[in-house]
């Protein structure tokens, strides 16, 4: 059994939902030379919200072929970020997996459309 953590200060159901967690799939990969923690730059079409980009440090687990096609949740309205030298749109979310490099992406386990929004 796992034991429990400090419990994080409480927030609202109001702050979650200014949160935009949205469906996209993954469009093109490259690998992120620049990056210092090995990292794939991702486009990811989002349907009528367009192609953004990331960049996610998800080379343990995944190649950069296996993620064109993919279905990923991100979250769509944090500020744009420059990680080292690409333009980083969306934050690709993803479950970290204890005592490795490895995280697992989060995702619908069926096809729905791009750009919805996640609840």
């Amino acid at each position: 059994m796992t034991e429990p953590t400090e419990t994080p200060e409480a927030s609202s159901a109001e702050e979650f939902f200014r949160t935009e967690i949205r469906a996209g799939r993954v469009v093109k990969t490259e690998v992120n030379a620049k990056a210092r923690v090995p990292a794939y730059k991702l486009w990811i079409d989002f349907g009528a919200h367009g192609v953004k980009q990331s960049s996610a440090q998800i080379t343990a687990r995944y190649s950069a072929e296996e993620l064109v096609g993919r279905m990923v949740a991100a979250v769509t309205n944090f500020p744009a970020r420059r990680i080292a030298g690409f333009k980083s749109e969306v934050l690709v979310l993803g479950v970290p997996v204890e005592g490795t490099d490895e995280v697992v992406l989060l995702a619908p386990d069926a096809d729905v459309p791009l750009g919805a929004r996640i609840a």
